[in-house]
Order: C-alpha cells, then sequence, then structure tokens
C-alpha cells in the first residue's frame, strides 16, 4: 500500500510544484510549502480512495475538498485569495488530469 501511495504523491508533487513553477512562482516558502500540502491532503485521499470508496463520485469530492484545503493553504502563504484559488484550481486539475491521462494510456497499452 505504501507503494502505491508514493507513485500517486511523487509525481503529483513534482506536477504542481511545476505548475507553480510555470506561473512564476519563485518564493521558496510557497514552493516548499506546496509539498507540505501535497503530503497533508495527497495521502489521506487515496487512503480513502484505496481503503474505502474508489468511485468517481467520491474522487470527484475528494478533490474539491482538496481543493478547498490547498486554497486556505496556499492563502496562509501568499495572504492574496484569488492567487491561492488560481494555484488550488490549476495545481488540481492539472495534476488530476495529467493522472487520469497516464491511467487512460496504461489501460489502453497493457489491457487492451
Amino acid at each position: 500500500m505504501i507503494q502505491n501511495l508514493l507513485i500517486a504523491l511523487i509525481p503529483t508533487i513534482l506536477i504542481e510544484f511545476g505548475v507553480l513553477w510555470l506561473l512564476m512562482e519563485r518564493r521558496r516558502k510557497v514552493l516548499l510549502s506546496s509539498i507540505a500540502v501535497n503530503v497533508l491532503t495527497n495521502i489521506p485521499l487515496n487512503l480513502y480512495v484505496l481503503c474505502v470508496n474508489d468511485s468517481m463520485s467520491h474522487i470527484l469530492i475528494g478533490e474539491v475538498v482538496v481543493f478547498l484545503v490547498e486554497a486556505a493553504w496556499y492563502f496562509c502563504f501568499t495572504r492574496n485569495l484569488r492567487q491561492a484559488c488560481i494555484y488550488s484550481l490549476l495545481c488540481n486539475a492539472i495534476s488530476f488530469l495529467i493522472g487520469l491521462l497516464v491511467q487512460l494510456i496504461y489501460i489502453q497499452t497493457f489491457i487492451d
């Protein structure tokens, strides 16, 4: 199970760090905080999906909760609600969509 959590966590951290970098965020505290908030949100969400319910509706609800938590988190570091919401929305949407794309490619390549 730990391996599954790391397989989801490490790419998410890299993707979201990259999104912040592409958004021209260079403040060290914001970039490093993105690592911490991903550990704090990604692990519980993935544990829930792995152990309790993996339906798409539950995953989407979890992603909305993660968006809200991360927006509040980024607000603590940026003191700008609009910027915090944009960071959270783009980071989570892009990492979710890349993860979905990777899963679809894997299914298409190895299952069919």
